[in-house]
């Protein structure tokens, strides 16, 4: 299974947030992954929506982690970010066309695969994951 980019800039975004102590600009952060303001500014804006970070207006605003790292489930995150788990046709009810639906034992197997896919992310928190990064805050 492929993670969105979605996916990947908001794990990347609280990487990068759980190694600062200060407040941090979108900018920054664009920049010390070589990636687009543009995307992160809605990244951004949804973790904020969902409670992961904390965004602060104004003169000498910016973000920070809302949450202890080890309080952000890795399993959690990704079931927010990840717009569907369709990993083949047949998983989407509404638009699956596939004459051997119901024959093939695929649809199973791959459900379970997901399943335990989605229980090793369930394991972990962004404390297990993310690098004391050497970033120019620090």
């Amino acid at each position: 299974m492929k993670l969105t980019l979605y996916s990947d800039y908001s794990l990347r975004v609280l990487m990068y947030l759980s190694s600062q102590t200060e407040l941090t600009q979108i900018d920054e952060i664009a920049k010390f992954y070589n990636i687009s303001k543009n995307h992160l500014t809605k990244v951004v804006h949804n973790l904020a929506l969902d409670g992961y970070i904390q965004s602060v207006r104004g003169r000498g605003g910016g973000i920070r982690l809302n949450k202890a790292p080890e309080d952000i489930n890795i399993g959690a995150l990704i079931r927010k970010t990840e717009e569907h788990f369709n990993l083949v046709e047949c998983f989407n009810p509404e638009t699956n066309t596939c004459p051997i639906m119901g024959k093939c034992g695929l649809q199973s197997v791959l459900g379970q695969a997901l399943f335990a896919y989605l229980n090793v992310l369930d394991q972990y928190t962004l404390k297990d994951i993310a690098p004391q990064l050497k970033t120019p805050a620090n």
